[in-house]
């Protein structure tokens, strides 16, 4: 997210090591509220699907391995949550030896697009086991946190990893994308560094929700394989084997389902019919491991 006169190079094999390379080269892409306020419209919180008009589809494992290149098959994302002023001290003298100062954060961020939870900083300490963990996991689980939340009648700002949501957006639906797909580079991995630079034009930033809305109303192309023939990175093959599987996302005390089987079409497979019970069932949906202060 710095600018490039800022890159140091001789920090680009530790970055390789942790796993958050690709995320680290990823430009800042600012929330746009109006397509925003478009999409959460069409989010269904029990069953984490956006409903189109081309069917049910939805912001998969396959997507934030192809736009963040984050692990998926890995440790969970979860240790103690104590977010204490004594715990965060501690944790940043141990593993930065100083005191952090503001930063921002793509994968993991409050309303203010500026933080992220001190409970990840145990998560850091040893470099060599950074890249075990499922990041991608972690983050899909926030970003279903984030649309169920924004889909409430009375919340009026979402947090979240809004930058893969906006390209996942734009990679699969070209008639809501701010610039036509033609004029960007060509994609490669990760995806999502062709769009963080891009210009906007002024007729797309002027764009309503009304505008939006009417657009995905009246779509006409869903991309449903926008990933087929780029070149993968060796150390992403293996997380691709487990895409399309169902099962719980974990980030701490967030938990969320991944419902690849409602959108097996995004895999390149014909759809069934909807299992029964068709929705994730209430006691699994939005779960919350809270506990004491200090809680594994």
């Amino acid at each position: 997210m710095n600018p490039p006169q800022s890159w140091n190079p001789r920090v680009e094999n530790y970055l390789r090591a942790t796993g958050f390379y690709h995320v680290s080269r990823i430009g800042m892409i600012r929330g746009f509220h109006p397509l925003l306020a478009a999409l959460v419209e069409r989010w269904r919180p029990e069953t984490h699907i956006f409903v189109l008009p081309v069917g049910e589809v939805t912001v998969t494992f396959e997507d934030v391995a192809h736009i963040f290149v984050l692990p998926i098959d890995g440790e969970p994302v979860s240790g103690w949550t104590d977010s204490s002023s004594d715990f965060v001290q501690s944790q940043s003298m141990a593993i930065f030896g100083r005191q952090p100062v503001l930063s921002r954060s793509t994968l993991f961020t409050d309303k203010s697009t500026a933080y992220a939870h001190a409970k990840y900083l145990p998560l850091l300490r040893g470099f060599e086991r950074i890249h075990t963990y499922s990041w991608g996991s972690a983050c899909l689980a926030h970003l279903y946190r984030a649309l169920c939340r924004a889909s409430r009648y009375n919340t009026k700002e979402m947090d979240g990893p809004l930058n893969l949501l906006f390209v996942w957006a734009w990679e699969r639906m070209p008639c809501i994308a701010p610039v036509p797909r033609h004029i960007l580079p060509p994609a490669e991995i990760p995806v999502a560094m062709r769009w963080s630079h891009s210009e906007r034009s002024t007729a797309w930033l002027e764009k309503t929700v009304e505008t939006f809305r009417h657009d995905i109303d009246y779509m006409q192309e869903f991309e449903w394989r926008p990933y087929e023939g780029m070149i993968v990175p060796g150390e992403l093959h293996g997380h691709l084997d487990v895409c399309d599987i169902v099962a719980p996302l974990l980030s701490f005390e967030c938990i969320e389902w991944h419902p690849a089987n409602r959108v097996m079409r995004q895999f390149g497979f014909a759809q069934p019919p909807a299992q029964i019970p068709r929705d994730i069932p209430l006691d699994q949906h939005c779960m919350a491991l809270r506990g004491v202060q200090v809680y594994d």
